[in-house]
């Protein structure tokens, strides 16, 4: 389940069906996670204008059955501030089988500092998570990993035009990998940069799936 844990925490935000998500306007999505077809959870995230910065709220749970046990129990929550394109400041907390992981941060004058229990590290001034609602996400060659605090040396590729079932209904769509540390998705837009799926393989080649609903 490492790749499914790292899905998770890719899903911090998102770009909005506006032409410029991160210049103005609320958004509210609800994504259905399935594993091989079948519901696990849900992730649900809240974006809000807070003054001149923005405000984004992420809560995630699954839970995994196998016979009548549950074989895998995940719950993630996120809270982080942007301000002119840059992470002003992170709180992540995840409970994976009962284990606890806590990031926070904060813009601290020229540096980004990150928190761990165990561990304290600065980071470059103007950072980004995986913010898929910010456009500069698909510029960046560096990213952090909020349920880890890892600073991530990450490649983005375009694979061109697709088109996938939203909904029920069949959309058009701009297809990109993204590949970092123990990490390989897919992730699909709409023409004005809606985010409509991702895909992943888990372990064991289970195939991982976020729709909108």
């Amino acid at each position: 389940m490492r790749i499914l844990v790292l899905v998770v925490t890719l899903m911090i935000a998102f770009w909005s069906g506006t032409a410029d998500a991160s210049a103005t306007g609320d958004r509210e999505w609800q994504f259905r996670v399935l594993l091989d077809g079948k519901p696990i959870g849900t992730h649900k995230f809240d974006l809000r204008s807070n003054g001149e910065s923005r405000l984004l709220k992420s809560d995630a749970s699954f839970e995994v059955k196998f016979l009548f046990f549950t074989a895998y129990r995940y719950q993630h929550t996120n809270t982080e501030e942007w301000a002119n394109g840059c992470l002003q400041d992170i709180d992540a907390r995840t409970v994976t089988n009962g284990k606890k992981q806590e990031v926070v941060g904060e813009q601290e004058g020229e540096k980004f500092v990150i928190e761990k229990p165990d561990e304290k590290s600065a980071l470059p001034s103007c950072i980004m998570t995986f913010a898929y609602w910010n456009a500069d996400f698909l510029k960046q060659n560096r990213l952090l990993n909020p349920q880890t605090g890892e600073y991530l040396d990450v490649e983005i590729e375009s694979l061109g035009s697709d088109l996938i079932t939203v909904r029920g209904e069949e959309k058009s769509a701009q297809r990109y990998r993204i590949t970092a540390k123990d990490t390989d998705l897919e992730v699909w837009y709409s023409p004005n940069k809606e985010w409509l799926a991702l895909e992943s393989l888990a372990k064991g080649g289970r195939k991982i799936r976020y729709e909108l609903i």
